[in-house]
Order: C-alpha cells, then structure tokens, then sequence
C-alpha cells in the first residue's frame, strides 16, 4: 500500500476525487487506489492485516469531521433549522407506532398495567442517552451523529460496526412503524389488522404478510424529505401539533371510562416482565437521534440541541406514561388488543366514533415518524458515505434542494423492501438491539472524550481511566448477563451493583478531566453516562433470543462487507485526506505507521493546529 499511496492514483487529491463522483460511473462509487485494478485489490487484500489495525487504532479529529469529511458532499446542507424546529421534530420523530401499536402487545403478554412502569424505565434510558447526545451534537455539529461520535473518541473500526447498526435500527424502524400504519389505517376503514395485506402461503409465517400500502407510504414521505428540510419541518411541526391534540383527547376521553379495579393485579408477569416490556418498549422512543443528525442544518447548535432534544424527550416520555395508564384503566390488560389497542379500547366502551379519531391520530404521528426517521437516516448514510466506507455516490447533497437525495432514495428503498415481508414483532425486537448497543457506544464515547485526550492525558491517568470503565462495562455486563440467566436469584447483583458504583466514584475522585466541553456540557458525569451504560446493557439482557441471532448474523455481514471493500475505501480515502491536510497545513490523520505511509506520524503531528485533538 505504501507505494500506491505515493502515487496516489497518478497524484490525485480529495478534491480531485470529490470531482469525479458526479454521475453514475464506476468511479462513483469505488473511486479508491484499491478499486482501480485488480491488481490494487489484490495488493490491498494482502495488507488487510495491517490496514485493519490501523482504523482500529486510528481515531478522526473534530476539524475533520466538521470541515473536511463534510467537504465530501460538494454542496452543504441549507442551516434552517431553530430549536422549535427541533422539539417539534423530536416530538415528530418519535410518538408513533411505539405507543399505538406495542403499548397492546406489551400489556398483554409481558407487563400488564405495569406498561406504565416499562414507559418510565424505557424512558429514563432514553433520556440518559439524550444528554449524552446533546454534548456531542453541540461539540460536532455534523450530519452523522453517533457515527461521526464514535469515529472521533473511539475509533474507525468501532464507528463502522455502529453506523451499521444504526443503518439497520433507522431501516428496521421505519419498515416497523409503515406496517403499524397500514394496521392502523384498516381500523379507520373499518377492517381487520391484517385485511390490506396480501398473504404468500409459500413463505414463512414470520415474513409471508405482503404490505404494499406501507411500501406506497414509504414512496410518498421519501419525495418529501428529497424535496426540502425547512419545507419537511413546517409539515412536520403542524402535524405534530395536530397529534398533540388528539393525544390529549385520548387522554381526557378515555379517563372519563376508567375504571381502577382494571389495574388489578398491577404487576400480573412479576418484575421481570416490567423490564422485558422495556427492552422492547424502548423502541417507542427510538428516532431522537435522528434529531442530532440534523445539527448540520442548525442555525445556532450551542441553544438549539439541548432545548430541542431535552425538551421533546421529557414531552414524550410525560405522554407515554399517560396515555399507557389511560389505556390500562380503560380495559384489562388481557382484554388489551395487541395490534390496535387504543381504537378498539374506545369501541369496546361505547364511543365507536372515537375511534377513528384515536386512528387518524395513530396515523399522523406514524407519518411524521416516518418523515423525520427518513430525513435522519440519510444523514447518517450521507456521513458514512463521506468517509468512504460505503459509496461516495451516497455522500452528494443536491446543489437545489440542499439535501442528500442519493441518500435518502436508497435507505427508502431498503426500508420498502423490509416494510413489504417482515412481522412488527421480529423488527421491534432486532431494533431494540440496535439501538441499545448504540446508545451504550455513545455514552462510554462521552467517557472518553471528558477523560482522555491525547498530550494532555498521563499514561497514569490513562491506564486508571482504562481500568475504570472496564469494570464500569463490565459489571453492568454481568448483571445484565445474570439478569437473563436466572429468574429468582438476586446474590450477584450486590457483588456487581456496588462494583458499579465504586468504579464510577473512582472515576470521579481519581481520574482528572481532559477535556472541558465548550458551550453546553452533560450535567454529573461521570455518573450519567456510566448509568446510560448500565441501564442500556440491562435492557440488553432482557431481550430475547432469537433476536440476538439475527443481530449476530447482520454484525457478520457487516465484518464481511467491511473486510473486502469498507476497509480499503476508508483507508485509502483516510491516506488523502492526510496528505492534503498536510499540504494546506489544515488538519491531521491521526496515528499512522511509519513503516507504511509516506508520511510518518511526526510528520503530521507537525501540523496539527489543535491540542485537544486525538493521535
């Protein structure tokens, strides 16, 4: 490799690069050193040994993130955005098919009128992970959110096996809430569930109901989001207040037919059962990241962020936590219908004509999770792209419309696929996977960036850092683990909670802080994130099976992809970038070896223009 990052492709540069990926030619799309002949590829596979060590130790800078990955794109994204814009969009991105669809499927077969409790687990969760967003977000302002994140504090390799999760948690859920959408919109027309889908008896039962309604939906809110960002806010925020509305009138409706003897007996599946239906119930406040990865096109990210994200979040979870008591008050929770509970809740007590005002609310808040989850997911693809570690081609925004159209069209295509064969259980589950395993990435990425700066960090301070949050992960891991492994014992958890505890304090009182956060800062760290942590891994472990299966099988196939063409991309796009950082005398590529490069580590540390930056 070292030969061919001298010639550089006959002395071609990034900019050079960025101008060939204008069309639909090969070059498009794998314009790398390595693509070029299968000899390059050939040669490139032989040092994927050493290639892979190198993004794994390799991590990016702030300035590359927000300056030259972002140039990449050839356009940037139109800043429109203020924080009304913001809560409105995390209202929008988040009250959906979560609490229309699997608040039923969970009070009935795990946590009966103790939903309430799992929306409130479920939720703290979630905003133990908003804030450790929210740093992040106002600190690197880019369109890729936690994979931007990851790739800055813990590395390349760990920010690719996270945006391809995030890839599949953004498709899953919005394959998920376009099937609650078609549930939904037969209910308003008064049919079954599962009337206006099509049945293949030749597939299996998981993946054999059609939903051609939620692929033509999908179609729709793509043209959407293509067309204009503002333009997607103003739709959005008018129809989430519209949603709020009749949120309240179900909330106020159905109080009027309650009845408390239905919350007897409160916990019918013991405590278990509360925080297995919060592993899944977690999915119904999946889309807040989609917030973060719109930080791009926020005109004043430092007020904006934490207003919007916190301040959605605190407004969703005060509603889930509502309108779930609401539904169990109304009927028993094994009377509770799994797929359309709070229409046929209103039916059941004699206002058949609420229901279809409870209906066409379900279905306004799914479209506007649908509008923001498509705007989110692009934004994430369009940053991964930048990188190299998928198609460039992904990585154009539109000089017009300001927005990643390649982007958006490709994810909402994949998402139609899914949508068309898959069952909302098998995605909710596989979700909450996802979401979880990122979310726990994000707040131990936040322990770093507050802990560990290169230069400034001593190797003592360092390796008690190390020390520190390994038995922070690894005690949460333990109890997660046992939590899933027995039903009645309890005798681990007073080894693993106080281990927990300990490490976190040591952390605090041991362990100076690196790095002082510039305009807005997660309050008590480090006890918020190292509880995101906890919280997020213990959820982990409630979650079936089956669904760790399917997750083992999409993380091998993003090691295969990575291994044959993500791994070279962004490693030959990484060796340009750092010779042009070090021409201009603008950035650096971080940690580089000596042996391979024409440029050696020394070298680039000699233009660094910022201390605070990784090697």
């Amino acid at each position: 490799m070292g030969s061919q990052a001298e010639s550089g492709g006959g002395g071609s540069t990034t900019t050079t690069m960025r101008n060939r990926f204008r069309g639909c030619s090969k070059a498009d799309f794998l314009p790398e050193q390595s693509f070029q002949s299968w000899s390059n590829y050939m040669s490139a596979l032989k040092e994927t040994p050493a290639r892979f060590m190198n993004r794994l130790t390799t991590r990016s800078l702030d300035d590359t993130e927000l300056n030259q990955v972002k140039s990449e794109s050839l356009h940037d994204m139109k800043k429109a955005l203020t924080w009304w814009d913001l809560t409105w969009f995390g209202i929008g991105a988040v009250i959906g098919a979560g609490i229309f669809v699997l608040t039923g499927q969970e009070a009935n077969q795990h946590a009966g009128p103790a939903v309430i409790l799992s929306f409130a687990v479920s939720g703290l969760s979630a905003m133990l992970s908003v804030m450790c967003y929210t740093e992040f977000a106002v600190e690197i302002p880019v369109a890729g959110g936690s994979f931007a994140y990851l790739r800055v504090e813990l590395g390349d390799f760990m920010a690719f096996i996270a945006a391809g999760n995030i890839i599949l948690e953004y498709v899953i859920s919005s394959a998920a809430v376009a099937r609650s959408w078609t549930s939904y919109f037969a209910t308003l027309c008064n049919h079954k569930p599962d009337d206006f889908r099509i049945i293949a008896h030749n597939l299996s039962p998981d993946y054999s109901h059609l939903d051609p309604i939620a692929v033509v939906v999908i179609g729709v809110i793509c043209f959407v989001a293509v067309y204009s960002v503002k333009g997607s806010s103003r739709l959005n925020y008018i129809s989430s207040i519209v949603h709020v509305f009749i949120i309240v009138f179900i909330i106020i409706a159905g109080l009027t037919h309650a009845d408390t003897k239905n919350l007897t007996p409160f916990i019918p599946y013991e405590p278990r059962g509360i925080f297995q239906a919060s592993a899944v119930l977690f999915f119904a406040y999946v889309g807040f990241d989609a917030v973060s990865t719109m930080a791009e096109e926020t005109k004043n990210p430092g007020r904006d962020i934490p207003i919007g994200l916190v301040g959605s979040m605190a407004i969703v979870t005060v509603a889930y936590c509502l309108m779930s008591l609401t539904l169990c008050l109304m009927q028993p929770y094994n009377q509770i219908d799994k797929d359309a509970p709070f229409t046929l809740a209103f039916e059941k007590v004699g206002m058949n004509w609420a229901k279809y005002l409870v209906a066409i609310g379900a279905l306004k808040g799914m479209t506007t999770v649908l509008l923001v989850s498509a705007i989110g997911q692009a934004r994430y693809l369009t940053h991964i792209a930048r990188t190299h570690m998928m198609p460039p081609w992904l990585a154009q925004v539109n000089e017009k419309t300001g927005t990643p159209r390649n982007a958006t069209i490709v994810m909402m295509f994949a998402t139609a696929i899914i949508a068309l064969f898959t069952n909302l259980d098998i995605l909710s589950n596989l979700l909450s996977i996802s979401t979880l395993f990122i979310f726990m990435l994000v707040a131990l990425a936040l322990l770093v960036r507050r802990y560990y700066a290169s230069g400034i960090t001593t190797p003592s301070d360092r390796n008690k850092f190390v020390t520190f949050a390994a038995l922070i992960l690894g005690s949460s891991i333990a109890t997660a683990a046992y939590w899933g492994a027995t039903q009645t014992g309890w005798i681990v958890y007073t080894i693993t909670g106080p281990i927990w505890f300990l490490s976190t304090l040591g952390l605090q009182l041991f362990v100076p802080q690196a790095r002082n956060p510039k305009l807005w800062g997660v309050p008590l760290v480090p006890w918020l994130p190292s509880a995101s942590i906890a919280v997020n891994i213990f959820l982990l472990g409630s979650i079936d099976k089956d669904s760790y299966i399917r997750f083992a099988i999409w993380t091998c196939l993003l090691m295969v992809y990575y291994v044959f063409f993500g791994l070279h991309a962004s490693y030959d796009t990484a060796i340009e970038m750092a010779k042009v950082g070090v021409e201009e005398n603008a950035m650096e590529l971080g940690k580089v070896e000596a042996k391979k490069y024409p440029l050696t580590h020394e070298d680039l540390e000699g233009h660094s223009g910022n201390n605070d930056d990784k090697s």
